[in-house]
């Protein structure tokens, strides 16, 4: 099983930054390994904190800054309104929903929303949805415009990927573009909002795991994780590179291809659902 949880976290940290799903792609080569099971939702919500330490030391400098001014506002030593104390509460403001849901959710989250054919809609739908807000998203607005609402509009497209297919940064990234965000911008607040959601489920899986049995050992899905983490640092590098100078139809089109190949293969049985 050593094998295959080293694949597992060399998709997870390949695919978490990307808009296509890192959960959906875990769920889906789980399937295809010769174990042919279910990594189940513990083991991707862990390997996530290796990929979250990942955008953790890639946006060190801006964490520390973020941080630093939001405690300086909220003792009064620099205005309210800084830009990035703002920052700092719109992240805590956009990362309730997630909290919320997930915990109402949690059983279907680790049943119902695992089902290969709402993965595969769900890829593409939510592909489609990206094609459209890079094509008609005015891509104007910085991080300094964001507002309570629009962080608020942010953090309910961030819950959406509690279901598989959708995509923690496509979902977010999605909603920033059709707010007129850049897309650069909408990137990076994605990466920064999902800090404490990850660090938090990932943490709460790994006390709920602690004595109780899974797809993997403790040991196993530790080093899926720190591969996720070495891994995940490269593609971030990459990915903001990329999207700075061009558009997400690439991944647009992985994603209903994916999408579509995975209910053909449903249907013929060649997987199951579950």
């Amino acid at each position: 099983m050593l094998i295959e949880a080293i694949i597992l976290g060399l998709v997870q940290g390949l695919t978490e930054f990307l808009p296509i799903s890192s959960s959906a792609h875990l769920r889906i080569v789980g399937e295809l390994l010769p174990a042919a099971q279910d990594p189940g939702a513990a083991f991707t919500a862990i390997t996530q904190i290796g990929t979250e330490a990942a955008v953790v030391l890639f946006f060190w400098r801006d964490i520390v800054r973020i941080v630093t001014r939001w405690f300086q506002a909220l003792f009064g030593k620099i205005p309210r309104g800084d830009s990035d104390a703002k920052l700092g509460w719109l992240i805590i403001i956009g990362s309730i929903p997630i909290v919320v849901l997930g915990l109402l959710f949690q059983n279907q989250i680790e049943t119902t929303f695992r089902s290969l054919w709402l993965i595969a809609g769900m890829l593409i739908f939510f592909g489609v949805l990206l094609g459209i807000a890079d094509h008609v998203g005015a891509k104007k607005r910085e991080l300094k415009d964001l507002t309570v609402p629009h962080g608020i509009i942010y953090g309910f497209a961030q819950a959406l990927a509690l279901i598989p297919g959708v995509s923690r940064s496509g979902g977010t990234i999605t909603a920033g573009l059709f707010m007129g965000y850049e897309r650069a911008a909408a990137a990076r607040y994605a990466f920064l909002l999902a800090i404490p959601a990850v660090f938090g489920s990932g943490f709460y899986q790994l006390a709920k795991s602690w004595n109780e049995p899974g797809v993997f050992t403790l040991g196993e899905t530790a080093v899926a994780t720190v591969i996720a983490f070495f891994v995940a640092l490269g593609v971030i590098a990459f990915f903001m590179t990329y999207i700075s100078k061009r558009s997400f139809l690439p991944f647009v089109i992985y994603r209903v291809a994916l999408g579509t190949l995975l209910l053909v293969l449903l249907s013929l049985g060649v997987i199951s659902a579950y």
